[in-house]
Formats: structure tokens, C-alpha cells, sequence
């Protein structure tokens, strides 16, 4: 067994055992897209909490030929981490009914996610920068705004499969 499908089987068998409650009402595709969502989820918020207070220290990163608020600069650096994850558990986890190949998908899923990083970085400059809310509460706003975007894109594009995206398998 490669050691992608042994981490395959172990993400399922967690959902799955937690996955009974909410069979009556949501499908297992559903439940596994806000399971494997949120876990990425919280993964983002903490590595960008991190980043921002403990790497950047909350200041400007300067790169010599461009300077970078922080509260961007740690949402830059977060990207390709968080990036990898989702499109990994998108793809393995969740929408594994798609027979869309591989490379398509990924491309798929980079154009969505170029939406979030542009919706990303406008709603955090809007909430940092014009209505002064925090940046990490900003972070945690936009995300939740991106969640929305994201969840349509992923199921009528990147994962398609002709029929709905979240029928239960």
C-alpha cells in the first residue's frame, strides 16, 4: 500500500466513524467536503496566526523592491501550504467520483483558487485597511466569505462529474 492511499484510508475511516449523526440529513460528500474543508480551515487560520505574529512579527515584509503589509505577506506565505492540502483532500477525499484527470483538475482548481486569492486580498484590505477590524478576525471574515465562493467552484467546475457533486456515493 502507497503511503498516499494509507493516508487515504485513515482520513476516511475517521470520517466515516463520525459520519453516522449526520447521515439522516447530509450527504457523504457534503460531510466530507465541510470535514475536510474545516480541517483545512483551521489549518490555514493557525499557520497564518503563526506567520503573522511569530515570522513576521507583525511587520512589513520588505523585499527590497516591493514592501508587503504583514497581514498579506502572511496570507502569501500560507497560500501554497494550504493550497496543497485542500486540492489533495478535494481530490482524494471528497470529490473522488470525478473522472476528470488529474492535471485538469489541479488546473481547475488553481483557477478557483485564483478567484479566492483575488477575493482574499480584497476583502482583507477592505476589513484591515477601510473598516479597521483586526487582521486575524479579518482573515477569519474573508475565509468564511471564501468558503461560500469556493464550495460552488469545487462542485460545478474543478471536481464535475455531470451529475450533482453532492449525491451521496
Amino acid at each position: 500500500m502507497t503511503v498516499l492511499k494509507g493516508i487515504q484510508k485513515a482520513i476516511n475511516g475517521v470520517l466515516d466513524f463520525f459520519y453516522p449523526p449526520f447521515k439522516s440529513f447530509l450527504p457523504k460528500e457534503t460531510y466530507r467536503y465541510a470535514a475536510t474543508g474545516g480541517g483545512n480551515l483551521v489549518l490555514d487560520i493557525l499557520l497564518y496566526f503563526v506567520f503573522f505574529h511569530f515570522v513576521l512579527d507583525q511587520q512589513d515584509l520588505n523585499l527590497g523592491f516591493i514592501v508587503i503589509s504583514p497581514h498579506i505577506a502572511a496570507f502569501l506565505m500560507v497560500f501554497p501550504i494550504t493550497f496543497s492540502t485542500g486540492f489533495l483532500l478535494a481530490k482524494y477525499i471528497t470529490f473522488t467520483q470525478s473522472q476528470l484527470r488529474g492535471k485538469k483538475q489541479l488546473f481547475r482548481y488553481g483557477l478557483t483558487v485564483l478567484g479566492s486569492i483575488i477575493l482574499n486580498y480584497i476583502l482583507l484590505k477592505f476589513f484591515v485597511e477601510t473598516m479597521g477590524i483586526y487582521p486575524t478576525p479579518s482573515k477569519i471574515l474573508t475565509t468564511f466569505i471564501s468558503i461560500i465562493y469556493s464550495f460552488i467552484a469545487q462542485k460545478y467546475f474543478t471536481f464535475k462529474t455531470g451529475k450533482s457533486q453532492l449525491q451521496a456515493k
